[in-house]
């Protein structure tokens, strides 16, 4: 993307000119509600931009100061690169002052400018001492090395300085994740009349085209793009890091809201429980485990059961890890950001960073180590414990992709570098820690090993038996193929080194078998009379008689009868004998060639006519061979 763009958001008390300072520096009035205007406060979110000649475009989010609309502020915060804390000369740092800032703290904004609004009020003397004052209150925060610019958004005093100071910090601005995958949480609905319905955010990841598919969660509401915009002009891409208005195609403005976020089709996966680090705030109360809070991300809102991990109560200045049971499904990754308020009365207390999006169940005894892999270690690491926590389930590609902060080619190459390095196996996009395969092979090839020591006879397990004998999994045909000394051939599975041969068997019974088919010539003994002639099971039989087929001595005409190769052959040269002399065959004249009963004489018709060696036709059957 060659034009950079960036996201500034404004912080601070309530009328303390953070709108009018907005319109100055823009031309643009972000308070658009008419009772906005009626009252002078900012209510909901505003929205401008600021343009520079070299390309650089700044968008601006204006949030409202009143306590009682942090939530609204909150939906706007998410995506902000760069803050503007306004304070007003004439008021100083005000209880919504510290709430901002200690909220942009909790998201880790890294840059911002301090902004002394309406400086035309006071004099010189008692301005430099509100200054002295904003330094002391952004001392040991991210604004401590800020520019402090005095303004008046009344007389322009220093707007055009404000504008360059903006430019300096935009252009030091960390680029958003523009190869992540498309990610735009909504924070405004609304119609265009001939247009239809539109959403707006700020673009966290990746970047959108004009005609693309697109899903709205956690509605699962799929659509596509049929118009885009970005600070105001219309535009074929948009990109990460832009502000975004969506036109989408066939979607009513009643099925969508603030909170829902337009990503790629299949990509997301809504989730109601996250792992997450904690940091609670110096001026926070108490916070038991299991409590009920407020929980913000992106422009999401929804209410969570807090769960501690290793602690009953977490206290002002506290850090810890902890689960989130979200009353409503959000859309989140690892690397996002967080915020909490206090269930009741409303006031914010804590935030940090979400871990897991998607954490497997936590025995007790096994600890919290992959959380400070997931909080402190490399993208690599990340992935690694991610995909061992997924055991023997394991993890498609794009899983990966929609869990974690990241462009995708940093992602693959983490993968790859995994991979190569043995610790993960991959087949056919399907990705599983070595260690869960290995034990996963070892399972099989045990299991196999015990079928084969009980069963010598038979070539192998059935598929779908093996499969509820080993530890469940979605990709077994997957894995299987990944194990050269495993085989399977057709709906069997069986050790690679095992071969069913005869030398199982007591030749002493081999020879029985074949004397017993053919005691009787073309009226062999049933599968059970025969068990019952040689005192063996009718399962042993089976097994014996499925062996002698597949070694060629025996041919099975069905599950009852069989009969001997020498006898098949016998039969067919009868046949051929008969159809040399004439060109069809009744039931009857079959019954009298082979000197056999009706009871065989049907089996043998249909064994051969499933052969294509006779072809029935009506009563009679012609012979097909040559």
């Amino acid at each position: 993307m060659s034009i950079k763009s960036v996201i500034l958001g404004t912080a601070g008390h309530i009328d303390h000119g953070k709108s009018s300072l907005v319109k100055a520096l823009t031309g643009i009035d972000p308070d658009r509600l008419k009772e906005e205007k009626e009252r002078g406060i900012t209510i909901d979110l505003g929205f401008a931009n600021l343009s520079y000649p070299d390309g650089l475009t700044v968008g601006i989010v204006d949030v409202p100061g009143h306590e009682r609309l942090i939530k609204n502020m909150l939906a706007g915060a998410g995506g902000i690169d760069i803050v503007l804390m306004v304070i007003a000369a004439d008021e100083g740092i005000m209880p919504q002052s510290r709430e901002h800032l200690a909220i942009c703290e909790l998201l880790k904004i890294k840059a911002g400018i301090v902004a002394i609004t309406k400086a035309d009020l006071v004099d010189k003397d008692w301005l430099q001492l509100v200054i002295d004052d904003v330094r002391g209150f952004v001392k040991g925060t991210f604004l401590e090395n800020a520019e402090i610019i005095s303004v008046s958004a009344k007389t322009g005093m220093n707007i055009d300085l404000l504008k360059e100071k903006i430019k300096e910090v935009a252009k030091n601005v960390k680029p958003k994740l523009i190869e992540g995958l498309f990610r735009l949480p909504i924070d405004r609905v609304f119609t265009l009349k001939g247009f239809g319905t539109v959403v707006t955010g700020t673009a966290l990841s990746g970047a959108i085209s004009l005609e693309a598919p697109v899903e709205i969660l956690p509605s699962k509401i799929a659509s596509k793009v049929r118009g885009l915009q970005s600070h105001g002009k219309s535009v074929e891409k948009a990109y990460a890091g832009q502000r975004i208005g969506i036109n989408l195609q066939g979607i009513d403005k009643e099925s969508l809201k603030r909170g829902d976020v337009v990503v790629p089709p299949d990509r997301f996966i809504p989730t109601r429980v996250i792992d997450a680090r904690l940091e609670m705030l110096a001026d926070a109360p108490a916070v038991k485990s299991r409590s009920l809070v407020h929980f913000y991300s992106g422009t999401s809102e929804t209410i969570a059961r807090i769960v501690l991990y290793d602690k009953d109560e977490i206290k002002a200045g506290e850090s810890c890890y902890c689960q989130f049971r979200l009353e409503d499904p959000v859309i989140v990754l690892s690397g996002d950001r967080y915020i909490i308020r206090r269930f009741s009365p409303l006031k914010t207390i804590g935030g940090g960073e979400i871990l897991d999006p998607y954490p497997a169940k936590r025995k007790k005894k096994e600890g919290i180590e992959d959380l400070i892999i997931l909080e402190k270690a490399s993208i690599k690491e990340k992935i690694g414990v991610k995909v061992k926590k997924s055991h023997f389930r394991g993890c498609a590609l794009s899983e990966i992709e929609g869990w974690i902060q990241g462009n995708i080619p940093e992602i693959k190459t983490a993968i790859e570098e995994l991979v190569k390095s043995g610790k993960l196996i991959k087949s056919q996009d399907i990705l599983m820690h070595s260690d869960s395969f290995n034990l996963f092979r070892d399972t099989v090839k045990a299991t196999l090993g015990r079928f084969h020591k009980e069963n010598p006879l038979k070539p192998g397990i059935p598929k779908e038996e093996l499969k509820a004998k080993v530890p469940h999994t979605t990709h077994f045909s997957v894995l299987i193929s990944l194990m050269p000394d495993i085989v399977v051939e057709k709906d069997i599975v069986r050790l690679k080194d095992f071969k069913v041969s005869l030398s199982h068997m007591d030749e002493g019974i081999k020879g029985k078998i074949i004397s017993a088919l053919n005691g009787d010539g073309f009226q062999p003994p049933m599968k059970s009379e025969l068990a019952q002639k040689l005192s063996i099971s009718e399962k042993e039989i089976t097994d014996l008689l499925k062996l002698l087929v597949k070694e060629g001595a025996v041919i099975r005409i069905n599950d009852s009868i069989h009969i001997t190769k020498g006898q098949y052959d016998k039969m067919l040269n009868l046949l051929k004998d008969f159809y040399a002399k004439k060109k069809e065959m009744t039931v009857a004249e079959f019954r009298d060639v082979l000197g056999t009963s009706r009871k065989y004489a049907l089996p043998f018709l249909e064994y051969l006519d499933s052969n294509r060696i006779t072809l029935r036709v009506g009563d009679i059957r012609k012979f097909m061979l040559k």
